[in-house]
């Protein structure tokens, strides 16, 4: 039986697939996205998360740590008087997170909606991946990824799940590697794929002002996607404030290399021009 580590379940997300969802968050990621907001989600590994900012130096966690440099034992978290301190990374069995994850399926069948597969890179653990998705059918499946995956890999999701959300962060090979770490050919391989498949697909764009919400990058955006049959929409996903503060809770500086008080661009129009479907969200 596989065995994987996830950091979070979301409970009630409307977001991230039609009708009510569970979303599971898988730990790991081959992307270093400069933006990224969830950055307890790139290492493989079971990481201390301290909300350093809200606390009162009691020391409690010092007086009862015996390493010299931290195993992420997790003894300094059920010490803290204000619960400041939580360990981010659980590994769990396949079959035990489908337990957890089918539970109440009942209200996720009758809104329309199901399960949401998301990180990270989902990919990036596929055994564990393959195998979850197997003790969740026949419900609905649906799974976020920045589509940097090996090709078979890649193909054998998009033939198991319902629903695939998919980032394109830049069409660029070299802007892409500067700010994400790695280059696009393997993604806008596999989004060929997807685009010529029979399964339903977003695209998701996370807009980062200066970065890619140009006219030039948007326009190779839609002309990429734009014969897709199965394409239902576009998700563009304005860059917002949030992550600074949780980089400091892993130990971690945030150094996003982009003016983040910019007002990002918008372009609705140019995949309208296209007839593809675009919100922002």
């Amino acid at each position: 039986m596989s065995k994987g580590i996830i950091f979070n379940i979301e409970e009630f997300a409307v977001h991230d697939g039609p009708g009510i969802r569970k979303l599971v968050f898988f730990k790991g990621c081959p992307l270093h996205c400069t933006w990224c907001h969830n950055p307890e989600g790139i290492s493989f590994r079971k990481e201390l998360m301290v909300s350093n900012a809200s606390c009162i130096k009691c020391g409690k966690c010092k007086e009862i740590c015996i390493h010299k440099e931290c195993t992420v034992c997790g003894n300094c978290v059920d010490v803290c008087p204000l619960r400041l301190r939580k360990i981010s990374g659980m590994e769990m069995e396949a079959t035990e997170l489908a337990k957890k994850l089918l539970k109440g399926e009942e209200v996720l069948i009758n809104s329309g909606g199901g399960i949401t597969i998301s990180g990270g890179e989902p990919l990036a653990q596929p055994a564990f991946f393959f195998d979850l998705v197997q003790h969740l059918k026949p419900l609905n499946i649906a799974v976020e990824t920045s589509g940097y995956a090996r090709n078979e890999i890649f193909r054998k999701m998009v033939s198991e799940v319902d629903l695939i959300l998919m980032d394109i962060k830049h069409t660029d090979s070299e802007i892409h590697k500067n700010y994400t770490g790695v280059d696009n050919s393997l993604i806008l391989e596999n989004l060929e794929y997807l685009c010529r498949s029979a399964t339903d697909f977003f695209i998701r764009i996370p807009l980062i002002p200066g970065v890619n919400d140009s006219v030039l990058n948007m326009e190779r955006t839609a002309a990429l996607i734009k014969d897709a049959r199965h394409l239902r929409r576009v998700e563009l996903l304005p860059y917002h404030q949030t992550a600074p503060a949780k980089y400091s809770m892993v130990n971690k500086v945030f150094k996003p290399e982009f003016d983040t008080n910019k007002k990002v661009n918008i372009w609705l129009d140019i995949f309208e021009k296209h007839n593809i479907n675009a919100i922002v969200l």
